[in-house]
């Protein structure tokens, strides 16, 4: 069988690694390469952010969460590392829904102001440049391609269509349910931070990596600009800083901005053509792409099977 993959982003190179090595041939085309998607923007700390419905997102976080932790422990040059931190809130809450698939949630207590409540758990911190280079790397050991195509609209000449468009979906699948959230990180030198830490209040989050720190964030809905807007920046550091007082004087590397493809649900569904051949919709992972992708990628591969 004959499969495209439309998108290069972190859904659809996961797909793709997924279906090629269960013997599949397997294309992926895309207007933008790996390393220019927003995947490659995230600071892609595992947490369900942004997508629904959470029955569902529960169940390909769990799925990614086990897959996550056995490439940190099998393959040290994926970029992925298991890491403690904590996420803090400024008011009571329940346990997240998400809250018995980690290991080691637990409670905290002696909060610093403001925050009043707060819980740490270990999670994968995933080095996206270097994740998403060891994923092509893979696809192609397992005979798949990947092709710079822009597309008009979605192909009809395979087997098997997979759209892991994200914000694509709307032109290309006239989905105009999708919608974009804007993400602006700033990148800074690694000052010695092990621990990431979240502001439950707010897009407000502090991920270390092996050489800098991606500090965010903004959830500016139905906001298209990519351009990096100095003002938000300081007001980014001014929020981390005050979480994470390390962080004073860290020198900046760099600026981003990321769309993130938000949708009410996630779109995972297959759907036949008029013309005999199949399309699967893989899309609307919001800010959970990462934390979803080998979840999703698993049931797009068990929906190919049994067809």
């Amino acid at each position: 069988m004959r499969i495209l993959v439309v998108g290069a982003g972190v859904i659809g190179l996961t797909t793709a690694v997924c279906l090629a090595e269960a013997g599949y041939e397997v294309h992926v085309v895309a207007r933008d390469l790996p390393l220019e998607t927003t995947s490659s923007v995230a600071a892609a700390l595992w947490y369900p952010y942004l997508a629904n419905p959470p029955e569902r997102v529960l169940g390909w976080a769990a799925s990614s969460l086990r897959v996550f932790s056995q490439i940190a422990r099998e393959c040290p040059r994926a970029g992925v590392k298991v890491v403690e931190g904590s996420e803090l809130l400024r008011q009571p809450s329940a346990d997240p829904f998400w809250a018995s698939t980690v290991k080691s949630f637990t409670r905290l207590d002696d909060l610093p102001s403001p925050y009043v409540d707060g819980w740490s758990f270990e999670a994968p911190i995933i080095e996206m440049p270097v994740y998403l280079t060891w994923l092509l790397e893979r696809l192609e050991a397992a005979h798949g391609t990947l092709t710079r195509m822009a597309l008009s609209a979605l192909p009809d000449r395979a087997d098997l269509v997979i759209s892991c468009t994200g914000l694509g979906a709307r032109r290309l699948g006239l989905d105009t349910s999708v919608k974009p959230i804007r993400g602006q990180v700033v990148r800074l030198a690694q000052v010695g931070l092990r621990r990431w830490s979240l502001d439950g209040a707010g897009p407000t989050y502090v991920v270390p990596r092996e050489s800098d720190i991606v500090v965010g964030g903004t959830d500016d809905e139905n906001d298209w600009s990519t351009r990096p807007e100095p003002s938000i920046a300081a007001d980014i550091m001014r929020r981390a800083t005050a979480m994470v007082p390390e962080l004073a004087g860290a020198r900046v590397l760099g600026h981003r901005v990321g769309l993130r493809p938000v949708r009410p649900t996630v779109r995972l569904e297959s759907e036949q053509l008029s013309d005999g051949g199949r399309l699967i919709h893989c899309y609307g992972h919001g800010g959970s792409g990462v934390t979803l992708s080998w979840g999703c990628a698993a049931e797009v591969l068990a929906q190919v099977e049994q067809a």
